[in-house]
């Protein structure tokens, strides 16, 4: 993932300033408003936690914006430290159904802090580790039977639909209101809801079809097609079974009526478009050449467009 003109380690040092502030601003109204330290810290002595979070999380991010090894050690000190209190913390919610504002103020502070900590040590977001195993980019074995590459696309939709549309959404759903977090909404929002999952799962299924029968290969990146599709849905956008994903997700969360699932789905959407997609198209233009670089300035990434011949 590419970062801004700044230069990554100076946007690194900057985002540790950031959260130290906003750790101290943090503190500052656990201090002195009740309703903050009962939602973020449940029945927690706030004096006992500062004792540690103050020097390992607002002066560590202080001290992390030094250049050079002190900075560095800074940053790897106050990541650690975050991520042990939301490890904590969660558990801590969990079992009582207290604290839950501050495991998702934790949640959030973890993953700014693994992306600035990756910015200082690494000089740049390492988002080729999220291409491993099924999700490596390889094409599929050629001239394999068509069936063999239908009934390998219906095992991977039942798996990753079970997964991400069944179980992580339960979970979350679950935690939700254990923790306290959750918001009643009208039975309209499940209605609708259903109908979003319908919809987008005809979007998916047309969209796994056509790389199945067209592309030779299914729609996983380590089982990808040997040919390039541009039949179906890919006719109108060029990330179809991205945005079916998408919608199922955000449908999943209404039915449950479940904020939480729904900002979760939205998440993955960024993650997906900011670190997978670079790589994948990337990928896809080595692969198909011009007629994928053709392709990729007719047809839109994410917004249907006017319908190219297939």
């Amino acid at each position: 993932m590419h970062t801004t003109a700044l230069g990554p380690a100076l946007l690194g040092r900057l985002s540790f300033a950031a959260q130290a502030l906003a750790g101290a601003a943090w503190w500052i109204a656990v201090f002195t408003v009740p309703l903050v330290r009962t939602a973020t810290l449940g029945g927690l002595d706030p004096v006992m936690v500062a004792v540690l979070d103050i020097p390992l999380f607002v002066a560590a991010s202080a001290l992390a914006v030094v250049p050079g090894r002190v900075g560095r050690i800074a940053a790897a000190i106050t990541t650690a430290w975050t991520l042990f209190v939301t490890v904590s913390l969660a558990l801590y919610a969990t079992v009582t159904g207290l604290a839950g504002w501050g495991v998702l103020a934790m949640i959030a502070a973890s993953g700014w802090s693994l992306l600035a900590l990756s910015l200082i040590w690494l000089g740049r977001i390492p988002t080729t580790w999220l291409l491993v195993g099924p999700f490596a980019f390889r094409p599929a074995r050629p001239r394999r039977s068509p069936i063999a590459h239908i009934l390998a696309t219906t095992a991977q939709i039942a798996v990753f639909w079970g997964l991400f549309l069944v179980v992580f959404p339960l979970v979350i759903a679950f935690l939700e209101r254990r923790w306290g977090l959750a918001v009643p909404l009208p039975l309209g929002v499940s209605v609708a809801g259903a109908v979003l999952v319908l919809a987008a799962s005809l979007l998916g299924l047309a969209s796994a079809a056509a790389l199945t029968v067209k592309g030779d290969g299914t729609p996983l990146p380590s089982a990808m097609p040997n040919r390039l599709v541009v039949a179906g849905p890919y006719r109108w956008v060029r990330n179809p079974m991205a945005v079916a994903g998408i919608v199922q997700g955000v449908g999943v969360g209404l039915i449950l009526q479940s904020w939480l699932v729904v900002v979760w789905a939205l998440a993955g959407s960024l993650v997906w478009n900011y670190a997978i997609r670079p790589h994948e198209e990337a990928d896809l233009a080595s692969s198909f050449g011009d007629d994928y670089r053709r392709y990729s300035e007719a047809v839109r990434c994410w917004v249907p467009g006017r319908r190219i011949a297939p």
